[in-house]
């Protein structure tokens, strides 16, 4: 994808808010360049912290955030954020899901019901035995497995101070999957070594959502903020047009 140019009466603002809602393991700085990006051409963009030690939690905590929206919403999730904004999109301020690298549960589901699915030739995320009740990356293989394109000494930082994932989050079961009444988003990583891309494809299937693929790592906000401020666009221009 290549970076688009904004005329004057674009950059005046928009009619969309993004909200952008992260996943597990980091915490919501990775958004910064996305955040720069779609600033600059005008949106307004807010910011979700995730607690990442219950599903029911990050949930809460991104309605809140939606509720601060000053216009239609598009809501936007990468890896475990799928499933919070899966369950949090119902809110009636949302029109449209974009899904990064991102976990797409149904009914009755949770990431960890689709993350323990079998994906032959795929290889296993190099996730640690939990630990009073948390999951955390194996700090040595954190760099090659989440963010292999990203400068070394930063992915490096962020393996050691990486969120620990509390179980109560990696297990929350979805209640009413947003997917099935919002128009979606997907922009899968082709080069993810924690989320296995075929995986990603059958999730994006399964939603119904337009599919859009990047050649990135897991870490695909840090790696390809272009492509992900691109793909925003697109679904903003739905909300829009729905507005």
């Amino acid at each position: 994808m290549t970076s688009q140019h904004h005329s004057a009466a674009d950059i005046a603002g928009k009619s969309v808010t993004v909200v952008l809602v992260h996943g597990a393991f980091v915490d919501a700085s990775g958004w910064r360049p996305v955040f720069e990006i779609l600033s600059q051409e005008g949106y307004e963009v807010l910011v979700v912290q995730n607690s990442a030690i219950s599903l029911s939690d990050d949930v809460a905590r991104t309605r809140s955030v939606i509720a601060q929206a000053t216009h239609p919403v598009v809501l936007v999730g990468h890896s475990y954020g799928g499933a919070v904004i899966t369950e949090a999109g119902v809110d009636e301020n949302v029109r449209c899901l974009v899904y990064l690298a991102a976990f797409v549960p149904d009914v009755g589901e949770s990431v960890f019901d689709l993350a323990s699915q079998e994906v032959p030739g795929a290889q296993k995320a190099p996730l640690l035995p939990p630990v009073d009740g948390f999951i955390r990356v194996e700090p040595a293989k954190f760099p090659a497995a989440f963010a292999a394109e990203i400068d070394p000494a930063q992915a490096r930082f962020m393996a050691t101070a990486q969120r620990p994932w509390g179980l109560e989050a990696v297990q929350g079961k979805i209640t009413s999957p947003a997917w099935k009444i919002r128009p979606s988003f997907y922009l899968l990583a082709s080069e993810d070594r924690m989320i296995p891309p075929q995986a990603q494809e059958n999730m994006a299937a399964k939603a119904g959502a337009s599919l859009v693929r990047t050649r990135s790592s897991h870490a695909v906000m840090l790696s390809q903020p272009q492509d992900v401020a691109a793909i925003i666009r697109t679904a903003a221009e739905t909300a829009t047009a729905q507005s």
